[in-house]
């Protein structure tokens, strides 16, 4: 039997507007998704979110509500629109190239992940087994909270190699707030986690190179008073890159940034 592709974790007491959902820290596959895939051992572990769910452990203690799929993105990318579908990796399918999509056919390294293209049936599969499921219980958080306090903060947390490459060059910063260009936060909530993230000594940017996934455009409305906020953690703050274990002093300094970013945001998003 398949163990549960998504976990929930409720605040016990002092609910506040904010959801924390991770979407890329699992490495679970079902036999069907194992059975096509070719990607290597490595970047099964390397392509994930590593141990971002254990950083934000502590979101529930600070009054938001944590969800965090535990399947794979290889099986599914849960921060991509179901119709972001690679014509190369899924027969039949139309419109252009997305190695990358909702689907993905090429590792980051550029290895191949599938062993060639599936029907559209098992990508059906997939979306039932995971995708859906996902998101239809991140719908109904969503739609609870705004019920209860009429606005939202989806903070959606990631994590990114710390060579990878920004528009203007050089390093990555050691955070970057992803908000859509600044359109799909408040200006109050983004200038709190940048404030925060300064203060622990630590570079930021907005949106380079990551401006926020399907998960920030979809929930990121603030006049409607959804709030959507990608964050992207430079692996280098809290692992070793190369072996992927974590540095003990450093990933307990980011644990509690995180802790703190998720309380900051309770504090600004009620009234």
């Amino acid at each position: 039997m398949l163990l549960p592709t998504f976990d929930v974790r409720e605040p016990a007491h002092g609910e506040t507007p904010v959801i924390v959902e991770v979407p890329h820290a699992g490495l679970r596959m079902d036999e069907l998704s194992m059975a096509c895939c070719k990607a290597p051992v490595q970047a099964l572990v390397r392509d994930a979110d590593l141990f971002v769910d254990v950083l934000v452990q502590d979101a529930p203690d600070e009054g938001a509500t944590l969800i965090v799929s535990r399947m794979s993105r290889y099986v599914v990318d849960l921060n991509r629109a179901p119709d972001e579908v690679d014509h190369l990796a899924v027969e039949g399918a139309p419109g252009e190239s997305r190695p990358w999509g909702v689907l993905w056919r090429l590792t980051t390294g550029g290895d191949a992940a599938l062993d060639g293209p599936v029907e559209s049936s098992e990508l059906d599969r997939r979306l039932a087994l995971a995708y859906w499921p996902y998101h239809r219980a991140l719908d109904t958080i969503v739609q609870r909270k705004l019920d209860r306090f009429g606005t939202v903060v989806v903070l959606s947390m990631h994590s990114m190699p710390s060579d990878r490459q920004v528009s203007a060059g050089g390093r990555v910063a050691d955070v970057v707030i992803g908000t859509r260009r600044r359109t799909t936060a408040s200006s109050g909530l983004i200038r709190g986690i940048e404030g925060m993230v300064r203060s622990q000594g630590w570079s930021v940017a907005h949106d380079d190179p990551y401006a926020g996934g399907a998960t920030t455009r979809r929930y990121g409305h603030p006049q409607r008073g959804s709030h959507a906020i990608q964050v992207e953690l430079a692996r280098r703050l809290y692992m070793n890159e190369r072996t992927c274990a974590p540095k003990a002093g450093e990933f307990e300094a980011t644990r509690r940034l995180c802790q703190g970013l998720v309380a900051r945001l309770g504090q600004l998003a009620l009234p």
